[in-house]
């Protein structure tokens, strides 16, 4: 997140009582980070309620860019914006069509295997919704109302659902950039290379 010219500030939403403090301890060693950085509790509130907590932080009109910690990709954040301005949307979300396998695949013909496919980009029937999110101030407001009758708020069901129906809600495609969910140590030493190649892009 630093190295994109485009992100005056960050503000890291996490339990800091349990692993986020693992969070906190890591970037407050780390010298080098050039940009401000908020650490803000949540209140497991789920994953629209819990950006209550950063309200006190936003303008009444402004931008942010909301992005969970799993996901992985050099998304060009700049035109991701631009596309949410000329949109007016209340909220934008980083999709894509087209998707790297782990695993290989074979073309078959009449019961015989023809040939492989070692991990292919596959297009898909339906657009990926990704944890990628340009959200105006002004969503905090629905989000607050719905607050009053519903602790948990799903950010996509709770919120961005229902707004999606007044044509308030837009879609960027990443088209064919590399992204990849890093959910677990395990995923991020099975692709190393395609890891590595993502940090890369950063700040190109």
């Amino acid at each position: 997140m630093t190295s994109f010219n485009a992100i005056d500030e960050i503000f890291i939403l996490a339990d800091f009582a349990g692993l986020g403090k693992q969070i906190e301890n890591y970037f407050e060693g780390h010298t080098l980070i050039k940009k401000p950085i908020r650490f803000v509790q949540d209140s497991q509130s789920g994953t629209g309620g819990d950006l209550l907590h950063i309200s006190r932080f936003v303008g009444k009109d402004s931008d942010f860019l909301l992005w969970f910690v799993d996901n992985l990709s050099p998304i060009d954040i700049k035109a991701m914006h631009k596309f949410h301005k000329q949109k007016k949307s209340i909220a934008t979300i980083a999709t894509r069509k087209y998707r790297r396998e782990e695993t290989g695949f074979a073309i078959i013909r009449n019961g015989l295997l023809k040939e492989f496919k070692e991990k292919p980009t596959i297009e898909l029937g339906m657009a990926e919704c990704l944890g990628v999110y340009m959200l105006n101030s002004k969503i905090l407001n629905s989000i607050r109302s719905k607050k009053l009758v519903k602790k948990d708020l799903n950010l996509s069901y709770d919120i961005l659902q229902p707004m999606s129906k007044s044509g308030k809600i837009s879609a960027y495609d990443i088209g064919k950039i590399p992204w990849i969910d890093i959910d677990s140590p395990t995923r991020v030493d099975r692709n190393k290379d395609l890891v590595s190649q993502i940090i890369k892009k950063f700040g190109t």
